[in-house]
């Protein structure tokens, strides 16, 4: 309990600088904000351009396809804005040598790492997964108990883990590579197949996302228990086991390449 305390009274303290720093490049914020609205919008304008020319999706109407558009923006935002730093391990920091400031701090290097910096340009992607997600609710004809309300909010963390999971081991790449950003962005590419039901993809994408890379249960194998109540035990219970193997595969990973890390510099 006293470790947990401490580690939040840290990451209190770097949110706090960090919202300090962000606050000074007001106008980097705001584009930011405008530049996700702006493609966000042309996607959802081409879900609409598609239902504009067939009532259904395989089966899934457009205010059920916007629901797992608005699901998959949540927990992908809730990661952007939390864990992002993730991305600048890959990029540079192992790779300039500036990695080395975590190895002299009495920090988990990984706990670190993730609380240090917070992406408030994220916010943009939450209020818009959320609104379309709010949006898409009063038009879909699901039975909207208690139990799925929950389920819907309680998922939530686990689904965020996936991506963090994934970032996780992707990022740790850097230790024996120096570089691996653009591993971190092809995988995390693949969070794009999550925005759609994921039985309009062929057999093997399908597997793909499902098992390997599996952005499928951020979004639409918790909607097919949330809209159609099928199957809570494969649709709720396996984001929260991907999310488990992902993220203790991830520090495992990221220890060993602690072992291996050897200071780089330019």
């Amino acid at each position: 309990m006293k470790n947990i305390k401490r580690a939040l009274k840290i990451h209190r303290i770097f949110m706090a600088q960090e919202f300090k720093r962000m606050m000074e490049y007001k106008g980097d914020f705001i584009v930011g904000i405008i530049g996700f609205f702006l493609v966000q919008l042309s996607n959802l304008l081409f879900l609409w351009i598609i239902f504009n020319q067939v009532p259904t999706l395989m089966g899934w109407t457009v205010y059920e396809v916007v629901f797992i558009y608005g699901l998959s923006l949540i927990p992908k935002g809730i990661d952007h804005f939390f864990f992002d730093n993730l991305w600048n391990i890959g990029f540079f920091i192992i790779r300039k040598g500036d990695f080395d400031k975590y190895l002299t701090r009495p920090v988990n290097t990984l706990f670190h790492v993730l609380v240090e910096k917070i992406q408030i340009d994220a916010l943009g992607e939450l209020i818009m997964g959320i609104a379309l997600v709010c949006v898409s609710i009063p038009h879909i004809g699901a039975d909207w108990d208690f139990f799925r309300i929950a389920a819907m909010i309680c998922m939530i963390p686990f689904i965020t883990l996936i991506f963090t999971g994934v970032k996780t081991i992707t990022a740790s790449a850097a230790f024996w590579t120096k570089r691996s950003g653009n591993v971190i962005y092809l995988f995390y590419m693949f969070s794009d197949f999550a925005k759609y039901p994921a039985a309009i993809y062929n057999r093997v994408v399908q597997n793909i996302i499902t098992y390997i890379i599996p952005f499928a249960l951020t979004s639409y194998y918790p909607a097919l228990f949330i809209l159609r109540g099928e199957n809570p035990l494969f649709n709720l219970g396996m984001p929260v086991l991907a999310s488990a193997v992902l993220m203790t595969a991830g520090i495992i990973v990221w220890h060993r390449g602690l072992r291996a890390y050897e200071s780089a510099g330019s």
